[in-house]
């Protein structure tokens, strides 16, 4: 398990701004686009830390994205999530996959090279292949929220069946932004989370949009169509930053429905935060007892 140091400063409230976002292309959809207030979260309307600075470039990027956008920043070991945008909650698509991966190789280490194709290339064929390793639909839906669970999201529900055919079960979870920052920002202290999280780190090129345009980001994305065709995009992942890490959870849904248009939107979130890295404080995990 790795260990960073530090909590985090300079403090101002959350921010709920409105924004935009973006879509992408096939190699892994899994259910429609449901969005949700976010009021719900313990962690709504908590005091978090983040650069005002931050908040206010958001604000001025956010009228130039055709879409809606969600953006979470939250301190490795830390209490309260900044959130940022719109967009609340959708699909988790194959950022569903991390949690799903840890839960797999430590039921069974051998799946190692299984875990990499999932998670390195998305591949879905091989994240299927985790999910039935794990057991029946039932049992391998459990297995995957024990681990949520264990990452701090008390509420995400992971189906056990598909909901839409054509894709995974476990894609089709309602994974809200919030939820997703805060297992974010845990899944460092998991036990044997550097099996996952290393693998994070060595997504391949063509996947590299958005937090992959970040220099030292481990993290994973997801995509797919609504009902009606319409592409969500999203990502999550940990970034080095003074004082430890920090976890990131960026998603876009653009007007348009494109993927690619998605993937330029995240591209923007990822410069927006890269422009204020040296401001932003990370954390560490907590020290056993």
């Amino acid at each position: 398990m790795r260990r960073w140091c530090a909590r985090t400063a300079g403090a101002i409230a959350v921010l709920l701004v409105t924004s935009a976002c973006g879509s992408e292309p096939a190699l892994e959809p899994d259910a429609p686009i449901t969005t949700r207030s976010a009021a719900g979260s313990p962690t709504a309307g908590a005091v978090a830390t983040v650069p005002g600075t931050l908040a206010w470039d958001f604000n001025e990027l956010r009228g130039s994205l055709n879409g809606r956008v969600g953006l979470a920043v939250m301190a490795v070991g830390g209490e309260y999530p900044v959130l940022l945008g719109d967009w609340t909650s959708g699909s988790a698509w194959s950022t569903m996959k991390v949690p799903l991966t840890l839960a797999a190789l430590r039921n069974n280490a051998g799946y190692s090279g299984t875990a990499t194709s999932a998670i390195t290339s998305s591949d879905n064929s091989a994240a299927e292949t985790l999910w039935q390793s794990l057991g029946t639909g039932e049992v391998a839906a459990q297995s995957v929220e024990d681990v949520l669970r264990e990452g701090g999201d008390a509420t995400t529900e992971v189906p056990a069946t598909r909901t839409r055919a054509d894709y995974s079960a476990f894609g089709q979870a309602d994974w809200s932004l919030a939820d997703q920052i805060r297992f974010a920002s845990n899944l460092p202290c998991l036990p044997q989370s550097d099996s996952v999280t290393s693998l994070m780190g060595k997504v391949n090129y063509g996947q590299r949009w958005g937090l992959g345009t970040l220099d030292g980001a481990e993290f994973k994305g997801g995509w797919g169509p609504d009902l009606s065709g319409n592409y969500l995009v999203r990502q999550f992942g940990l970034l080095p930053v003074e004082h430890g890490e920090i976890a990131i959870a960026l998603a876009a849904a653009p007007t348009s429905g494109s993927f690619d248009d998605g993937t330029v939107i995240l591209n923007k979130l990822a410069a927006l935060i890269d422009k204020h890295l040296e401001e932003l404080r990370g954390g560490d995990c907590p020290a056993p007892r």
